[in-house]
């Protein structure tokens, strides 16, 4: 057993690739489906029924296909459409779309519970349209949703294990190469479940950081 962890260990470089481009598929995913979500929640809290259903729409078709399915959707519809992207790119698209209806679901959610009166004040200060959402609206919504966040992220990273089924380069997919190679699957898949752990434990971390911060500046 201790030999078999001891392969794993001489394939540090290809796997350190790999942990890396897990970790920057999850950084850019989590930002763009954060900032799609913002952009998103608006809509879903539209008063205009047409706007509101469509975004719905969305939010519901994405939150009930399963992720894996939603991959095999992405890489082969869109090259059937003319839309030729790489492996990396496919993989990232179906990341972001994904989870932006979880993050705009999410903020909804922190919307709701926001005082009415704030708002309402807000508007009487002259507050309306787009300033009203970022300035007034967003950032304590944000704050609120802190913890829900911090947990949709940790699921992007799970989420990103799936993509080795098209072939992208990321942790679980070197680590499958390794243990074809050399036979040693119960060594290099336990090497790669405490790596997401790890990763998934500093997400923790952070996002408790972040909310211990937020609610020492709460007034």
């Amino acid at each position: 057993m201790s030999h078999d962890f001891l392969t794993i260990w001489g394939q540090l470089p290809d796997i350190r690739s790999g942990f890396i481009n897990t970790v920057i598929l999850v950084v850019i995913a989590a930002s763009v489906s954060l900032l799609l979500g913002m952009l998103l929640t608006p809509m879903l809290m539209s008063r205009r029924r047409g706007i509101a259903r469509a975004a719905n729409l969305f939010c519901d078709a994405m939150r009930c296909v399963p992720f894996l399915l939603f991959v095999y959707l992405i890489y082969f519809a869109l090259p059937s459409m003319g839309v030729r992207l790489s492996n990396w790119s496919s993989g990232l698209l179906a990341l972001v779309l994904y989870n932006a209806a979880y993050m705009a679901v999410l903020l909804r959610g922190a919307w709701l519970d926001l005082p009415v009166d704030a708002i309402e004040s807000a508007r009487a200060f002259g507050f309306h349209g787009f300033s009203l959402i970022r300035r007034i609206i967003m950032p304590p919504v944000l704050i609120r949703a802190l913890p829900g966040l911090g947990n949709q992220l940790i699921q992007i990273v799970k989420d990103s294990a799936f993509l080795s089924i098209i072939a992208v380069t990321e942790l679980t997919s070197v680590m499958n190469a390794i243990q074809s190679t050399y036979f040693i699957p119960f060594a290099a898949f336990l090497s790669a479940v405490l790596l997401y752990w790890l990763l998934c434990l500093c997400i923790e971390i952070l996002t408790s950081i972040l909310t211990r911060l937020a609610e020492e500046r709460r007034p």
